[in-house]
Formats: structure tokens, C-alpha cells, sequence
């Protein structure tokens, strides 16, 4: 009877290619090889509990069944959406017993990261006493999904997405399975990898689908497009992706790679992304990495979200690539920001310490008896505007928290702050000397 349904329902063709040995998993050579980490693990016979992080599709649950297969463990396993409290103390009670008639068990868990921190607690006992060898499988990264006590009683891997090289080797694969070539030419066929977008198992997919086309005429890359659908890029807007996109998008600014810049604006636009957000974090560049050097950043940066906010999507978008353009383009400097974060902290170092007296206002007749304002020279009559008087708290030595770059406008801002300082150290000597104002 089971036979019979099984012939009913075939097996994708991603399920037929699946590998049976270590050695067929493809693109992930760096840690099967025989000289690579997990290789080496196989070939001693001794697995070391892991988490295997990577990306959907690069074959994760192929190579957690395969290990078991390799050092003779019973593989079980369990995935975290779907488990709870429950199912992980049955697994535990039976990988206990299996120990007991001397068996040992590899526990898999497909999307870890998705147990609290509670749960993820409860291996750490079975992990550490060796009733389990634990392999965790998760896209997200585990530094922030997963807990300490928990990562440090396991290695982590980082698995690749496939590249252009596993992937040809997968088409192949499939094509001697079926018997015939893929009905593609060969713009399809890289389009086709494009799609996929380094997940085997879309590709196969795909595959699958293509193989079951009328076998009349290749397809060029325009018509595979209509054929089949392409798969959404992987971004997850609440996790690694989003914050390693828009880490992309700001240091392309900052290294004025312009064009870099545009294509991770563009790849976070295709994944989904608010380009309220974009703008936002566009503007805080436009201040923090250019600041004085081209005062007209920020003022671009707020029109353009401005200007966001009036059109929407996907007009508007275009002014956010301008923004993008701009920015790109602009003399780069953080003294701005160096100067903000160097105050904060000598504002924090020196407490509650007052302003000199003679730059206080003094509304009242005891505070005039008190000095407040006493000494106090108006620097719009000094000669040049500029009294050269001492601004910080008395007792505290004069600091420089800005230093403009010899860039763009901070090049003019640059030759100002040297004119001021030129002219308070000439006042301050003739006020030691006595001479008049």
C-alpha cells in the first residue's frame, strides 16, 4: 500500500538529487573537505556539537543527515516551530536510553534560532554530557539569536550561499537524471542562476518546471522570465540582512563609491525595505560623514525625504537615488561628529562645573553685587568682533573638540577658526600685559 502512494506522489527532483554522501554536497568545501573543519570531525569518527548558519537552499538538513550517516549516530530530528518543551524532553529521554545500549544520537534542530532562551537552556546539559551531539541549522546569525551558554558549547559554521560553479554542477546533475538538457540558451541558463539566487533547491525547482515545457526551442533569458517565477530576494527587514544591507549602503557613501552606494540603495528598494527608513538613515550620513564639508547635504537630505513624502513609490524613489548620488559625491568629513562625541565626554568628566561669572546675565541687583556679568566685553564692539574672552567654566583648561578637515567648506571654516585663534592668543598676552582695549 505505501507503494502504491508513493508512486502516486513522485518525489521533486530536488529530493531525488539529494546527496548520499559528503562528498556531493556542493559550494560548501570549506567546511566538508578533507582538511576542512567538519571533514575532519567524519574522519575521526568524533562530531563536536555545531550550529550551521547559512542561507536557505545551501544545504544545511542534507549535511546534518549525512553526518549521522558518517559516524553512525541515529539522526532525529526536530524543528523549532513546530516543538516545544515537550518534544524536546522525549528526544532527550530517548537519546538517553539510546546511550544506554550504547548508540549515540544526533539531534537535529532545523530554525534553532526560533527557541526562546529558556528552551535553548534546556539542551545545554545534554549537550554537555554528550547524550546528544547537537546540530542546530539557522539563517540567522547566531550571535544574536542564540545565547552565550549555548554558543559556547557549540562550533558554528558558516555555510555559502552557492555560487555560479555549484550551481552549473547541480543542473548537471539534474540533466543526466532526467536524460535530456534544460530547454535554455545560454543567457537563460545565467539568468537562471540570477533567479535562484544561490539556493539549491529553488534551483532544482526550477528546474523541475522547466523540464516539463514542450521541448520545442530553447528559451532566451526574456522568455525563461516569463515562464517561471522568479524567487523574492532574501532579505528579512527585522534581521542580519536588513542591518547588513544598510551597513553596505552607509560605508559606500563614506568610501565616495558612488556606484556601490546605488546598488545597495537598489537591493534594499527590491527586498522590501521603507524608503522611510532609507532616508532617514541617508540623512543621519549626510550629518555624521560630511557634516560642515558641504552644509548643503543635510538641506539635500531633508528635501529629498521631503520630497519622498509628498510622491511615494514609486516616484518618489527617485529623489532618495539623487539624495544617494549627492551624498556619494560630497567632500567627506566626521568632525562634526568627532567634535559631538568628544564634548559629551569632557561634559560628562567635569560635572556640574559653572560658567565663568563675567558671561553670566545679571537680572538683579544682588547678582550684579555677586560679579555676575562683571568684566564682561561685547564683542560686536571689540575690534573684528572678537573679544578673545574665555568661555569655559573657570578651572577648566580650554579644549579644541573641532577640528575641520582641509576639505570641501570646512576648508574655509578651517581658516576662520585659525584667524579666532590667532587673535585670542594676541588679546590674551596684551591683557597679561596690561594694555588697554
Amino acid at each position: 500500500m505505501t507503494g502504491l502512494f508513493e508512486a502516486a506522489a513522485p518525489r521533486p527532483l530536488a529530493d531525488r538529487l539529494r546527496p548520499r554522501r559528503l562528498a556531493e554536497v556542493v559550494g560548501q568545501d570549506h567546511l566538508l573537505g578533507p582538511d576542512a573543519p567538519i571533514g575532519r570531525m567524519v574522519v575521526q569518527g568524533r562530531l563536536a556539537s555545531m550550529i550551521l548558519w547559512g542561507p536557505p537552499g545551501c544545504g544545511k538538513t542534507t549535511i546534518a543527515r549525512l553526518l549521522a550517516d558518517g559516524t553512525d549516530l541515529h539522526f532525529e530530528a526536530l524543528s523549532a516551530v513546530f516543538s516545544g518543551v515537550a518534544d524536546l524532553r522525549k528526544a532527550f529521554e530517548a537519546a538517553r536510553a539510546r546511550r544506554g545500549m550504547g548508540r549515540g544520537t544526533l539531534l537535529f534542530v532545523d530554525e534553532i534560532h526560533r527557541f526562546n532562551r529558556a528552551q535553548q537552556d534546556g539542551f545545554l546539559p545534554y549537550v554537555e554530557d554528550g547524550t546528544i551531539v547537537l546540530v542546530g541549522a539557522t539563517t540567522e546569525n547566531p550571535s544574536f539569536e542564540l545565547n552565550a551558554a549555548l554558543l559556547s558549547r557549540c562550533q558554528v559554521f558558516v555555510l555559502r550561499r552557492l555560487d555560479d560553479a555549484a550551481m552549473d554542477l547541480l543542473l548537471a546533475r539534474a540533466e543526466a537524471l532526467e536524460g535530456r538538457a534544460l530547454p535554455l540558451d545560454s543567457d537563460a541558463r545565467r539568468a537562471l542562476h540570477a533567479m535562484a539566487d544561490g539556493d539549491g533547491r529553488y534551483l532544482l525547482n526550477l528546474a523541475e518546471e522547466l523540464f516539463r515545457l514542450p521541448a520545442d526551442r530553447p528559451l532566451d533569458a526574456a522568455r525563461l522570465v516569463e515562464t517561471v517565477q522568479r524567487r523574492a530576494p532574501v532579505y528579512d527587514k527585522a534581521q542580519e540582512s536588513h542591518y547588513n544591507l544598510i551597513s553596505a549602503l552607509h560605508k559606500s557613501l563614506r568610501g565616495s563609491d558612488t556606484d556601490a552606494a546605488l546598488y545597495w540603495f537598489a537591493r534594499m528598494l527590491a527586498g522590501g525595505e521603507d524608503p522611510i527608513y532609507i532616508a532617514r538613515r541617508l540623512t543621519r550620513f549626510a550629518v555624521e560623514d560630511i557634516g560642515l564639508a558641504d552644509p548643503a547635504a543635510l538641506t539635500q537630505a531633508i528635501a529629498a525625504w521631503e520630497a519622498y513624502d509628498r510622491l511615494g513609490s514609486p516616484e518618489g524613489e527617485l529623489a532618495l537615488a539623487q539624495l544617494v548620488i549627492y551624498l556619494g559625491t560630497a567632500p567627506k568629513s566626521n568632525a562634526a561628529y568627532v567634535a559631538h562625541k568628544a564634548a559629551a565626554q569632557a561634559a560628562r568628566e567635569t560635572g556640574s562645573l559653572m560658567p565663568p561669572a563675567h558671561i553670566l546675565n545679571a537680572p538683579t541687583r544682588l547678582m550684579r553685587d555677586l560679579g555676575y556679568g562683571a568684566g564682561y566685553r561685547y564683542d560686536h564692539d571689540a575690534p573684528d568682533a572678537f573679544s578673545g574672552q574665555n568661555y569655559f567654566p573657570d578651572g577648566m583648561a580650554r579644549r579644541e573638540f573641532y577640528d575641520p578637515a582641509e576639505r570641501g567648506f570646512e576648508r574655509e571654516i578651517r581658516k576662520r577658526l585659525d584667524y579666532w585663534a590667532k587673535l585670542r592668543s594676541e588679546r590674551r598676552a596684551a591683557d597679561e600685559r596690561g594694555d588697554p582695549r
